[in-house]
């Protein structure tokens, strides 16, 4: 039986180089206060040996854990999960979180806890008190929640808050998601349509306002009426169906709508096929989120183009910057979300 290659360790490498465990874990968390010809003598001894640092390397240099705690919405996810939906937001936000992470000799641990948990300040506590994370990123609904904000600036950790801008502890993060219902409605506007209807997400995501409140001064700035024309859901499939349902019903029927995520969008097309409409001769649909199943919908979705991975990437650079002494922003930062126009949009049939 073949001998098991014993693993190169932090001990190896500082004897190669003739230095300190302080010293090689400095040169590993690219720290100051090593000088560059020891520093290049410390690296060519991990290049020659090819030791991959540990957490427990990293942390000798100091007390940091180099690990960064993202927090998502439990009930949600799993239940994309157990649909075998997948959740194209999670992929990206990992994707940001973990790269910028990667750069820096972070680690990025994913919790899921429910928001509205009688046991969230339980979860919480231990799930700090275990990992010790050097920062917290907070993602839609935690991110607005007074308790898991309080919590945290209780703790003295870092965080940034992705999707809230509502005042109170931590960097506040947002995705401009006003702007983004402007831009798809004035889309709309320059095509022709009239009555553009809007399905909103559930009044627990701040974003959810956000999108309301570009789409209704989009309609207000170009003249026309919006009253009936807002139904909300909780961004699931059967709940955009149920508003669908609601806005095609109307006596003056909508001959647009914009979906505030793509399982309400394609509930929404789905219904349209049903109801003998076509996408876009007869309705024109834009969806928010933009994830890999709307490309390849019939037709393809028009859709919002979230910059989530780039907003995770800032949040992690964010926590690392502020645990170097860099000074914490007071106020928004915004990350600016695009359109992307693709076959679902057109002139309304009215102006055929």
């Amino acid at each position: 039986m073949a001998r098991r290659r014993q693993a190169v360790t932090i001990k190896h490498v500082a004897a190669d180089a003739g230095v300190s465990l302080q010293t090689v874990s400095r040169v590993v968390n690219k720290e100051t206060g090593v000088r560059p010809q020891m520093a290049e003598r410390v690296q060519a001894s991990i290049d020659r040996l090819g030791y991959v640092p540990s957490i427990a390397a990293q942390r000798m240099g100091g007390s940091r854990s180099y690990l960064i705690l993202a927090l998502n919405d439990r009930e949600r996810t799993i239940a994309d999960w157990r649909a075998r939906q997948g959740t194209d937001w999670v992929d990206q936000m990992l994707l940001g979180g973990m790269l910028t992470c990667a750069e820096h000799g972070y680690r990025l641990i994913v919790e899921l806890v429910d928001t509205h948990s009688d046991h969230i300040e339980r979860e919480l506590l231990g799930a700090i008190a275990a990992l010790q994370p050097d920062g917290v990123i907070l993602t839609p609904p935690h991110s607005g929640n007074p308790l898991i904000i309080d919590l945290l600036a209780a703790q003295d950790i870092r965080f940034v808050r992705i999707g809230s801008i509502s005042e109170g502890p931590g960097v506040r993060l947002m995705m401009d998601d006003a702007r983004a219902a402007r831009i798809a409605t004035e889309h709309l506007v320059a095509l022709g349509h009239r009555r553009i209807g809007f399905i909103a997400g559930p009044a627990d995501y701040e974003l959810s306002g956000w999108r309301v409140d570009g789409w209704r001064a989009a309609m207000e700035d170009a003249g026309l009426d919006s009253t009936d024309l807002l139904a909300s859901g909780d961004f699931s499939h059967a709940s955009g169906r149920a508003a669908a349902r609601t806005l095609l019903a109307l006596p003056e029927p909508p001959t647009a709508i914009i979906g505030s995520n793509d399982q309400m969008t394609l509930a929404t097309l789905e219904l349209a096929r049903e109801t003998g409409r076509r996408v876009p001769e007869d309705l024109s649909l834009i969806s928010f989120d933009d994830t890999p199943i709307i490309r390849l919908a019939h037709p393809p979705l028009t859709a919002i183009v979230q910059p989530i991975a780039e907003a995770s990437a800032r949040a992690v650079s964010l926590i690392i910057a502020g645990l170097a002494g860099d000074p914490t922003p007071d106020a928004p930062i915004t990350v600016a979300a695009e359109l992307t126009v693709r076959r679902s949009t057109a002139r309304p049939p009215a102006s055929g």
